[in-house]
């Protein structure tokens, strides 16, 4: 238990400059009173006690903003910025040193049963206004950008922007076997989470690697890469594309045009 709060309030004065103390956390950060209030919903919703479990989290939704089903299972070292408008459904799972900002939900589509909202991967950020809506994976290291709305499976190590939400920059595990598509770090059945199995050769790769792309990758100890500004933009893309084409077109137009003038 001790050792899950020291990691929670280890994420907020890793990744939030303006923490200056631990007990100003404890003290002054919505999101990691939410997390605490949460792990003992979640205890007494795993012990068949769900009224008390319910009262505990309608009770953190008004005093926080936040709000976090009892039933929903939170990794450690998870920081939740700011918080308010956050909401994480009933069958939500949240892997470790994910990030998650204001206004973003974890929900589902409609009136199914069972599995119904989504399994967040370790080392991932959620940016402001994201909504990540249905029973699938966003896999490790992976970042939604700020208003996005992620309807489907998202590969490790992606970047999903849009309504919908697509993946629009993709950097590929340095420690994959180009020919079996098995990670260097696999073993077995069950493969370790990304970035998180010591003397891993990939993530050797990308530490020591002078390329572009390596501030898309987290270091082993688990340092974020919260940059939500160089995010890729589709859209803009898209209209420098058809600005291109459309000059283009422009500069074919004149040029036959004069050669009429000058036929003439």
């Amino acid at each position: 238990m001790f050792k899950r709060l020291k990691n929670d309030i280890k994420a907020v004065l890793e990744r939030d400059p303006a923490a200056r103390s631990w007990l100003e956390v404890i003290l002054c950060y919505p999101g990691f009173r939410a997390l605490r209030r949460h792990r003992v919903a979640h205890f007494f919703y795993r012990h068949n006690m769900k009224l008390i479990a319910r009262l505990i989290s309608q009770r953190t939704r008004k005093v926080t903003g936040i709000e976090i089903h009892p039933g929903a299972k939170i990794g450690e070292g998870v920081f939740i910025d700011h918080g308010m408008g956050v909401v994480i459904g009933e069958t939500a799972e949240v892997g470790d040193n994910v990030t998650i900002y204001q206004g973003a939900t974890l929900g589902g589509t409609g009136k199914d049963t069972g599995k119904r909202h989504p399994t967040i991967g370790n080392n991932v950020m959620i940016s402001a206004g994201a909504k990540v809506l249905g029973p699938f994976k966003v896999g490790d290291n992976s970042k939604i950008g700020a208003g996005a709305v992620v309807l489907s499976e998202v590969p490790p190590y992606s970047t999903v922007v849009g309504v919908p939400g697509r993946v629009v920059k993709r950097v590929k595990c340095p420690g994959m076997n180009e020919e079996t598509g098995v990670r260097a770090c696999e073993y077995g059945d069950v493969p370790p989470p990304c970035a998180s199995t010591p003397e891993c050769p990939a993530v050797d790769a990308l530490e020591n690697a002078a390329r572009p792309g390596k501030a898309e990758f987290l270091s082993r100890n688990g340092s974020a890469d919260l940059d939500q500004v160089h995010l890729p933009d589709p859209v803009s893309v898209e209209l420098a594309a058809l600005r291109a084409r459309i000059k283009a077109l422009e500069e074919k137009v004149d040029k036959i045009i004069s050669s009429k003038e000058e036929s003439k």
